[in-house]
């Protein structure tokens, strides 16, 4: 930073926004009033400016030992490249902490990290939208045992946009350079200014989550987003997708189980080519195009070039391996191809209910105003309120008597935490005795 930037960010950091300490005023139905700065500061440099790429175990020692060795929360935050590789892995991971300063180590070069990890167990971990990042961290041997989720903490205090540069700009009162958020973070050696923006990234997460646990409190939410937070922690890691074909873009227009079968044998091919060069499925052939074929069953290698995506860039021997993948579909028995539509484990779809069962239809609706009332009052999301798959459930199959006890155990039973629980059980309770209009 400039020196009017570092003394800006001395004073603008110690409440939300630089704003005077709240004097105790609320705002209308509880939003979230931080006051910030009039004119946001550009933030253009880390305060210590730029560290150096952790890249060999000599320096990923002293990284560990650093961080060990600081006090407070240490932020965390990792950059994928999504869209360019195959898979999820991380390529940078940042950390910051109080008496460490920041770090950037390269996963690729250090792919253990699990000693850093182990570092900083039982310190908590602020992460901006943790979800994204820990299943990449996870794979590199780095699980927190607690965090503070500022993404999460912002959609409960009711922000309307919860992205981070928003958010240090709502809150804080800088502006985070937003330009290099999507690009191929595998890219070796990585350009500085994309190491100055991943630097950026964790420089004031810390101060944010400072900010955002005054503002919970200030709203009585502190003790829902720790319930929130220690979830996420706790959960397992997710499964497998089944028959994660179906989610090829576009796959609605398929209504054949044949056109069906040429979908999954060309998303399977496709994904052993990707995998096999570790790049991105789209980039290897797109989803409109494994579309196009299906709903076409090309016979030949010439008819498939002329449809979209199979044009005049694509090699002969591409043309041939996907030919052939719409040929295996094309041989396969009736009883081999697969079923329209996923098996169904939970309730039919809303739109269905009217028809298969009016008075679930009519319960239905009564929880949704209800849930729809409820989070306009305490001014958060509908769906951090309560996960709207349980509502679901419950008004499906209203447990035994549709008391509170009984509802109050199938939401916990679903995984609702016990502040959304003690909240929705009575909206809940009113909605299972609604009536068919």
């Amino acid at each position: 930073m400039t020196d009017a930037q570092d003394t800006a960010a001395d004073t603008s950091l110690r409440t939300p926004g630089g704003a005077p300490p709240d004097d105790g005023g609320t705002s209308a139905a509880g939003a979230p009033d931080p006051s910030p700065s009039p004119t946001p500061i550009p933030l253009l440099e880390p305060r210590e400016g730029i560290p150096p790429v952790i890249a060999d175990e000599t320096a990923l020692a002293e990284v560990i030992a650093a961080f060990a060795a600081g006090s407070g929360p240490v932020a965390v935050d990792a950059e994928r490249a999504s869209g360019y590789r195959y898979g999820q892995r991380a390529y940078l991971v940042q950390l910051r902490r109080e008496g460490a300063g920041t770090a950037l180590i390269d996963p690729v070069a250090c792919p253990d990290l699990s000693g850093l990890g182990e570092a900083l167990s039982g310190v908590e971990w602020v992460l901006h939208a943790a979800t994204q990042d820990l299943p990449c961290l996870r794979e590199i041997g780095m699980l927190p045992t607690a965090l503070f989720d500022t993404e999460l903490a912002g959609r409960l205090c009711g922000f309307p946009r919860v992205g981070l540069g928003a958010m240090v700009e709502g809150v804080l009162g800088f502006v985070l350079e937003k330009g290099h958020s999507a690009v191929d973070w595998s890219t070796r050696p990585l350009p500085e200014p994309w190491l100055r923006y991943a630097a950026l990234d964790v420089e004031l997460l810390v101060d944010l989550r400072d900010a955002l646990e005054k503002e919970l409190d200030r709203q009585g939410k502190l003790e829902w987003a720790r319930q929130e937070f220690a979830a996420i922690v706790a959960a397992p890691p997710p499964e497998p997708r089944k028959d994660p074909w179906r989610r090829t873009s576009g796959m609605h227009k398929v209504r054949r189980r044949r056109q069906l079968a040429v979908v999954r044998e060309l998303w399977q091919a496709r994904d052993r080519i990707a995998q096999r060069r570790d790049v991105s499925p789209g980039k290897v052939l797109s989803d409109a195009a494994i579309v196009e074929a299906a709903l076409s069953m090309p016979s030949q290698v010439h008819a498939l070039s002329a449809l979209n995506g199979f044009g005049h860039r694509v090699g002969r021997r591409q043309l041939e391996q996907w030919q052939a993948a719409v040929d295996r579909a094309r041989a396969l028995p009736e009883s081999h191809l697969p079923q329209p539509g996923q098996p169904v484990t939970g309730p039919p779809p809303p739109r269905a209910w009217a028809d298969k069962d009016p008075a679930a239809a009519a319960r239905l609706s009564a929880a949704r105003a209800g849930v729809s009332a409820l989070a306009e009052q305490l001014n958060l999301p509908q769906e951090n309120l309560i996960a709207p798959d349980s509502v679901r459930r419950v008004c499906w199959e209203p447990p035994a008597g549709s008391d509170a006890d009984g509802v109050a155990a199938a939401l916990a039973g679903y995984g609702a935490r016990p502040w959304q629980v003690e909240l929705v059980t009575p909206v809940l309770v009113t909605a299972l005795a609604a009536k068919v209009p």
